[in-house]
């Protein structure tokens, strides 16, 4: 059973490897630096989803109407395929299956003493916030400063999320959070209601639950660590 199963996962991969390629006859990986375990850098896996040299425009975070996206990207980033691939980090050991999404160093550089906590663990292809803000790029959609709008917005309950995982984080923990990670390709909601449950079990902040059920509009807010919210980027 494990072999079909791996066997079907190598097979759609070279296949969305072949159409990326097809596109524009250039590699059809994407290996961005990210910052692990103990602020260790690393080259992470994906998929390419936009077209050629997009991350030398200087924007990091990506809307949905970001028109450095391909079609073929498009399809990819809607069902995740292009964190497949970073389950060759995970073998290496630059990841794990379940951790804080790994950043840039731009990113890290910023974080607040609070926020370093994330970088105690390996990061991993998926956890609480690849569930709650799996619509990234909707949030994102039409901001003057996408970079900006993700540290007002996004950041704040991603890092608090995060912490939170490295707090309390365990097996059973995991084997939750990956069977989410499916249910939410399928039926977000029902993957909203199972993270607000888990969170609800662990006694976490009601701020933090309400905001994990992404039924109200999000409004800016202050990293965890900060009492200002960001207002610019260095």
């Amino acid at each position: 059973m494990y072999i079909g199963v791996g066997g079907g996962l190598l097979t759609l991969i070279l296949i969305i490897i072949l159409l990326i390629w097809l596109r524009d006859r250039q590699n059809p990986l994407y290996m961005p630096y990210r910052v692990g375990c103990g602020g260790r850098p690393f080259r992470m896996v994906k998929l390419r989803t936009m077209i050629a040299g997009a991350d030398k425009t200087g924007v990091n975070s990506t809307s949905a109407n970001d028109r450095r996206i391909t079609p073929i990207g498009n399809f990819t980033r809607r069902f995740k395929l292009d964190e497949l691939t970073q389950l060759w980090n995970v073998l290496v050991g630059d990841m794990s299956l379940v951790g804080p999404r790994p950043n840039l160093k731009q990113a890290t550089d910023n974080y607040t003493l609070e926020e370093k906590k994330l970088l105690t663990v390996k990061p991993g292809i998926t956890d609480f916030s690849s569930i709650v803000f799996s619509d990234e790029g909707d949030i994102l959609r039409g901001a003057a400063d996408p970079d900006l709008a993700y540290d007002q917005l996004i950041r704040p309950w991603k890092s608090r999320l995060g912490i939170l995982y490295v707090e309390r984080r365990s097996f059973l923990l995991d084997i939750k959070l990956i069977m989410l990670t499916a249910v939410a390709i399928v039926n977000r909601r029902s993957a909203l209601n199972g993270v607000q449950g888990i969170l609800r079990d662990m006694e976490a902040p009601k701020a933090l639950i309400q905001v994990s059920g992404r039924q109200d509009q999000l409004v800016p807010h202050p990293p965890p660590g900060m009492t200002e919210i960001v207002t610019s980027r260095s």
